[in-house]
């Protein structure tokens, strides 16, 4: 079963949605995946986002770049929490996209992720699904864990070879 549904309004996003589901999977979450534009194919968008509840989702994952109103319009249309991810976007690099998505109004909210965050979303869905499931919490907690032995084995690294050594290692 899905709980996340992953939305995007066009394929030139799915490298950056794909990291999303490479978190959820992660984690054991299952997800759907769709391209329904809030522009392009408006009908079959509000079609598939009012049939969101009923299929169990419990969180969306929305991405899109300029005007980007599709995870505004799924925040306008389901129940459930939206994730916003903003696109890079060549004309502004991202910033258009950006303020889109977090300057929703009042009782619309979208939580937003970095420009091109689709890690993130991923993670951030996993956190809001644990807040209710003590084994997704336990999956967190040691991938917080690994990110925290990753980095101590950097720091150590660093210590015993110096800066200069390390920089030509990492190329």
């Amino acid at each position: 079963m899905a709980e996340v549904a992953i939305v995007m309004g066009s394929d030139s996003d799915l490298k950056v949605m794909a990291k999303a589901a490479e978190m959820l999977e992660k984690f054991g979450i299952g997800y759907e995946m769709n391209i329904l534009s809030a522009h392009r194919a408006t009908d079959d968008f509000v079609v598939w986002a009012k049939g969101l509840e009923e299929k169990g989702v419990k969180v969306v994952i929305a991405g899109a770049g300029m005007a980007a109103h599709l995870p505004g319009m799924c925040a306008a249309l389901v129940p459930m929490p939206v994730i916003g991810i903003p696109m890079h976007t060549t004309s502004l690099g991202g910033r258009d996209s950006l303020y889109s998505i977090v300057q929703m109004p009042s009782g619309i909210p979208v939580a937003t992720v970095a420009i091109n965050g689709g890690a993130n979303a991923g993670i951030l869905a996993a956190k809001i699904l644990a807040a209710n499931d003590a084994e997704l919490s336990g999956k967190l907690k040691a991938y917080t864990e690994q990110m925290r032995q990753e980095n101590l084995a950097k720091s150590a690294k660093l210590q015993e070879i110096g800066w200069r050594e390390y920089l030509e290692q990492k190329g």
